[in-house]
């Protein structure tokens, strides 16, 4: 069991009692850990030092805690900005020109890194600038007491018991202090924001120093990015996505990454290259499925199984197109073709609200957590369609009232 009765009484009583100072349910289950650390390599001087005095951050979102509502992830702009908002151009110029200049700094790492991994320099550097403002950006959070508390009494405990341990473990080998080892609230940590877990599985030593140092190395750094990609099945030589013009009477319920067609075939469907770009017969033979963020409103693109596997460094539609066109933005100053159209975004409970009403109805199986991503506005279309309303996948009010209607 994660945790006794007695522990979850202890845990309400601290909650609605400030006065007291310790957390006992808390350290308990920390002490708890410790054979799992162990068995992971942890020394017990190290799981000591690091766990001494540590107490729960009971502010971060994504938490369930007894007698209070859970706290939710509203923080995650990529799920309730508009794409404006969130691809904003004035960010992506500024951050575009730095990268340029970084390009140049680090191009003797960049050109080895690109060669070996197949992942262009500049997609790198656009993670990097997503991530961390090219390290500006000085992430606000303890990791330890973060993915603690994570372990804890969050939504994913199980995920987050290991990634502490793994913590731990990094800083019993002395690759960084506790002090450097600082975190978002979801617990991914470094230059390029990686889980424990993801720097032992993709990082990369760079600089050849014996150590994987994604903190302070920026060669390394930018590698781990890079082989996260490859390990993901990355594809040298394929660009992440094409914008398109798409025709009039688009279905935009087919844009979910289960339908894929050859882009040729896509552009045979009066799919159309924007600014007149002309396409190879190598570049139309590969498999692409539709993308359109703001349903039928909005830039439309065909996207590649790169897309793909740079969403699985987030799981954001709109963060794969702030990387992707970050990056192409750092060698062409041309921003997207087509405007954006989108003036505000349903609330994320509204919006788990329309995907209850549409799991209820049998046309959306996927999890219920208020991010209108590719299924969710397929889903939309399809009731949409069902019910003789406009059909244009993208989740408004007026669409919502009629889904909740329709009990």
């Amino acid at each position: 069991m994660f945790c006794s009765v007695l522990a979850v009484c202890s845990l309400f009583s601290v909650l609605n009692n400030p006065a007291h100072a310790a957390d006992a349910a808390f350290t308990q289950f920390i002490a708890s850990l410790w054979p799992e650390a162990q068995a992971s390599g942890v020394s017990r001087a190290t799981f000591d030092r690091e766990t001494r005095g540590l107490e729960p951050d009971y502010k971060l979102p994504d938490l369930i805690l007894p007698g209070r509502p859970a706290t939710g992830a509203p923080s995650q702009a990529e799920f309730v900005q508009v794409p404006a908002d969130y691809v904003r151009e004035s960010s992506i110029a500024s951050l575009a020109g730095e990268g340029q200049r970084l390009l140049q700094k680090y191009n003797a790492a960049l050109t080895k890194i690109e060669k070996s991994s197949g992942v262009p320099a500049t997609v790198m550097l656009a993670i990097w600038g997503r991530e961390t403002d090219y390290g500006r950006y000085k992430l606000p959070y303890d990791l330890v007491r973060v993915l603690a508390t994570q372990a804890y009494v969050g939504r994913r405990r199980d995920t987050y018991r290991n990634e502490f341990i793994l913590a731990l473990k990094i800083l019993g080998e002395g690759v960084v202090t506790r002090k450097d080892m600082t975190s978002s609230w979801a617990g991914a940590t470094g230059l390029t924001q990686f889980l424990p877990s993801e720097y032992y599985k993709h990082g990369v030593d760079f600089d050849g120093d014996g150590r994987i140092d994604i903190w302070h190395s920026v060669p390394d750094a930018l590698a781990s990015a890079a082989q996260q990609l490859v390990n993901k099945g990355w594809q040298s030589g394929v660009r992440w996505a094409y914008e398109v013009q798409a025709p009039a009477k688009v279905d935009c319920t087919v844009g979910v990454p289960e339908v894929t067609k050859p882009i040729g075939q896509w552009l045979r469907e009066g799919f159309v290259p924007v600014r007149g770009q002309k396409l190879s017969a190598a570049e139309q033979a590969q498999p692409a499925s539709l993308l359109q963020p703001e349903g039928i409103y909005g830039p439309a693109f065909l996207t590649t199984k790169n897309y793909f596997v740079i969403k699985e460094y987030n799981f954001s539609d709109l963060y794969v197109l702030f990387v992707g066109h970050l990056s192409d933005r750092m060698t062409s100053p041309l921003p997207f073709a087509t405007p954006w159209s989108a003036s505000k975004q349903l609330r994320t409970k509204d919006v788990e609200a329309m995907q209850r009403g549409l799991t209820r109805v049998g046309l959306y199986k996927d999890k219920i957590d208020g991010k209108a991503g590719m299924q969710t506005r397929a889903a939309l279309g399809t009731y949409q369609k069902s019910a003789g309303l406009k059909v244009d996948c993208w989740p408004s009010e007026e669409v919502l009232r009629s889904i909740q209607a329709a009990r």
